[in-house]
Formats: structure tokens, sequence, C-alpha cells
């Protein structure tokens, strides 16, 4: 794919330079292609895997379900491709979700991206605690839903453990991230051999496009979106941790790579359990659903083996997203973009500061999941529009990159070709948005909103300069669009 060219030299935009007085000081990097890739391939299978089967199913047929993989295959592949090139071009950008929003349009709207990201990746981590223990019930009733006191327990236990783990090292944290990696794909790769073999033919074309209660065809294929997005987030892992990389090349592999094999997997254990049930048999499954089908397929042990799979899998991807999580406002902080108490790391590298406000954000929400009736599917839901804007902002950034021809002087074939992939990522961006749909966008902006907050005070401690025009108007979009969902909510034409 796209590397860096000889002769070429990255352009870093005025707005990506660092701020003097910046805390940030040399340490030697340590995250080699093999931990990369884990990251990669761990941030994005944890749980939402193992129930896609019913996720899918739920509201569209085989023919949508079909057409939803082309079109998220295409789109990630070309974010994937987008990441790369960035990584590879402008390899003086720390941390791409926020770095390549700073490049983009400035301060502001980095700190946005940031905190969206932030905000995704602890919430997510919060439902995966509570489908962990969900799981863990099939074997300790005690456990009930995931969401029950005893289960809190458990999962705070569960928590701080894993915070413990992370302060002792972030490449402690990454081998043992690689290790449940290679563990959680095992039994995915038992469940797709298993269903091949009970695979029919007959029933993956029963109502091949839905039956006319799912609605249109149309109205099917954006049903699968958020979440076909969902079990993706976590593509721009390696990016996120860049600036840890033992050889800045591996991040732009470790991105493909992780993307593919995760296709790959996704794909066959959501296409060959049609195989096995019919939609609606799929969609009347409880989760994780990849228990149903294995059961269906090979008897009562295939529930027993997703289940432990499932505990693993989510295991690791709590790792992994806790890392991410931390690492995610912990750059900001070293350019003083956030609070610069963030950016403060302990004596093993580790962002401890960072570490603690966000397993702290995480205990608060498994309390409140005690009293909230917000099941685990719209808490993946809010997660995954949280990060839509990220992305976006990453695939606009890209495309203005090529546009310009920075760092493609007399290589306008490669230019081309890589702004076209930055249109597809940034079409496929947009769209996502459309899927999504106003309510979990006007969901995103109550969450958006305090931030500004937080930014202003960033801003007036290091006295900086106020807001221009165009971060003026955004901040006032955003606070419009959160008094207008707090208005929805409170009224109850809104809810979650």
């Amino acid at each position: 794919m796209a590397t860096h060219l000889q002769g070429t030299q990255p352009i870093v935009p005025p707005a990506a330079q660092p701020v003097a007085g910046s805390l940030r000081k040399v340490e030697p990097k340590r995250l080699s292609l093999s931990l990369l890739i884990a990251l990669v391939v761990g941030s994005m299978i944890g749980s939402g895997i193992f129930s896609l089967p019913q996720n899918m199913a739920a509201s569209a047929g085989a023919g949508a379900i079909l057409i939803g993989w082309v079109i998220t295959g295409v789109g990630m592949l070309s974010l994937a491709l987008v990441y790369q090139t960035l990584s590879n071009r402008q390899p003086a950008l720390d941390n791409g979700v926020f770095a390549y929003a700073r490049a983009l349009g400035g301060e502001y709207l980095s700190f946005n991206s940031a905190w969206g990201y932030w905000i995704s990746a602890w919430i997510g981590n919060v439902s995966y605690l509570v489908i962990l223990f969900a799981a863990l019930s099939y074997f300790f009733p005690v456990f009930g839903e995931g969401n029950n006191k005893a289960a809190i327990v458990g999962a705070s236990v569960v928590l701080w453990s894993l915070h413990w783990m992370i302060l002792k090292g972030l490449r402690t944290a990454a081998r043992a991230n690689a290790l449940t990696t290679v563990a959680k794909i095992v039994p995915l790769l038992l469940f797709i051999g298993l269903v091949i073999a009970a695979f029919q033919r007959e029933t993956f074309t029963v109502d091949f496009w839905g039956s006319p209660a799912l609605g249109s065809t149309l109205d099917q294929v954006k049903s699968t979106m958020l979440v076909t997005v969902w079990v993706f987030i976590g593509i721009e892992g390696a990016n996120v941790f860049s600036a840890r990389a033992a050889e800045r090349v591996n991040v732009g592999r470790a991105t493909v790579i992780g993307f593919v094999i995760t296709l790959l997997l996704l794909i066959a254990v959501s296409l060959l359990s049609l195989g096995i049930l019919k939609q609606p048999e799929l969609a009347a499954l409880k989760n994780p659903s990849m228990a149903g089908v294995l059961q269906a397929a090979a008897g009562p042990w295939g529930a027993v083996l997703i289940s432990i799979g499932l505990i693993v899998s989510v295991g690791g991807a709590l790792l992994a997203w806790t890392l991410l999580a931390a690492e995610s406002v912990f750059t900001p902080a070293k350019e003083k973009v956030m609070p610069v108490a963030l950016g403060v790391e302990n004596t093993q590298g580790a962002p401890a500061n960072a570490l603690w406000l966000t397993n702290g954000c995480i205990q608060l929400f498994l309390l409140l999941t005690l009293y909230s009736s917000a099941s685990y599917l719209a808490l993946i839901s809010l997660a995954t529009s949280m990060i839509l804007l990220p992305y976006l902002f990453s695939g606009l950034y890209a495309l203005k990159l090529t546009w310009k021809g920075d760092t493609y002087a007399g290589h306008r074939g490669l230019q081309l070709r890589d702004m076209a992939i930055a249109v597809v990522a940034t079409l496929y961006c947009v769209w996502l948005l459309y899927a999504a749909g106003p309510k979990y966008m006007l969901l995103s902006a109550l969450l958006y909103a305090p931030g500004s907050l937080i930014y202003l005070g960033t801003l007036r401690a290091r006295q900086g300069l106020p807001l221009s025009g165009p971060e003026t108007g955004l901040l006032i979009i955003i606070w419009a669009a959160a008094a207008y969902a707090g208005w929805m909510l409170w009224s109850g034409t809104l809810t979650m």
C-alpha cells in the first residue's frame, strides 16, 4: 500500500505542531507489528461478533444483510486505507483520531474528535462488562442479565484489576491483549467449521429479501449499519498508539491486516448462521446468539463453547479498549488541548490520570445500570454514533491532504488513487450518519456539549486565544442540538 516516498517530506500543518511547553518527553517505542495487529483485532472482536447473527437478522433478510456487508466492507476498507496512508505520509502526527482532526480544522475540532472517541470507548466498555456477566450467568445464575448487584460487584472487580495491570506498563497489557486475541479466535474458527458442515442452502434462500414486515430492502440495509460499524470500531487502534510503535510503517500494516482478519470472521459468522436457522428464528434468539446457532448445528455443548469464547473475547476487548480510551485523552492533554493533568504518566510510562478518569466514568455508569432500562443494543448504538464524527474527520483530512497534493510531488497517479480512497471513506461516513438517524445524533450532542466547558476551561488555564468564528459556530450548533435533545427527553418524544 502507500508508503512514504523517497525524496518527499511529510508536511505537518501548523495546527498539528506541539504547543510550546508541552509535557512530551522522549521514551522508548515498544509495540511491535504483532502487538499492533493484536490491538486492532482485539479491539474489534469483542462481544459484537457473538451477538451478530441475531442483531443482523432482527430487522433484515439475507439479501439485505449481504448488501450491508458489501457496503460496510468497501467503506471500512477505504477507512483502513485512509489510516494507513495518513500514518505513512504524516508520521509526525501522533494519535490519528485527535491529530488528523487538528490538522483538518484546528484545536476545538480536534478536542471534539478526541472527546467523542473517548466517550465512545468507555461507554462501549460499560456494555462489555454488562454482557460479560450476562454470559457468566450461564454458569453462575446469580449474575442474572449482567446488571444486578452481584454482576456490578463482579464487573467492578474486573474493571479495577485491568486498571492495575495497565498501570504496570502498556507493553505488559499489550502482551496480555495479544494472548486473549489468539484465545478468542479459536472458538470462532471452530464455530465457522462446524456451521459450514451443517449449512443448509434451502434455509439460507428462504425469504432471501426478507418478509414484508421488515420493510423495504433499503430500510433493511440501513438497519444493519450501526451493527456492522459497531463490530468494526477499533480499526483505528494502531493509529491511536502510533507514538508507541516500534516502527512507524507497522501502524498502517497492522490496520489493514487486522481489518482483513476481522472482516472475514464477521462475514462468515453472519452469513453462515442464515444457513442453520431461518431469519425469524435467528431474530428470536437470546444473545449471545452464536450459542443458539451452534447448539442447533452441533448440540447443547455448542452453547457452552460459545459462552466460554464470549467470556474470553470480552475480557480481551475490555483490556484493549481501556488502553485505547486512556490513550485517546492522554495525547491531547500532552498537547494542552485537554487538561494537562491528563497527560501525566507514572514511572512505568502508563497514562495514569487518564486511566483513573476513564475507569472512574465506567464505574459510575456501571452503578447507573442498576437503575437504567437502557439495553445493551442501545448502549452500543450510542457508543457507535459518538465515534462517527471522529471517523468523518479522518476521511476529510485525507481528502484535504490529497487535494492539496502535500507529499505527492511528482506522483500524480498515486495522489489520484489516494484521493479516490479518501472520497469513498468520506462518503461512507456521511452515509453512516444518515443511517444512524437523528435519534442517536441528538443523544450524542448531549454528551458532546459538556466537553466544550472543559475545552474552554483548558483554554483559560493556558491563556489561549478565544474561539474563532467557525469554532464559535460549532459550539453553538452543539449546544442547540443538546438543548433540543434535552427538551425531547423531558417531553418523552426521545428515549434510549
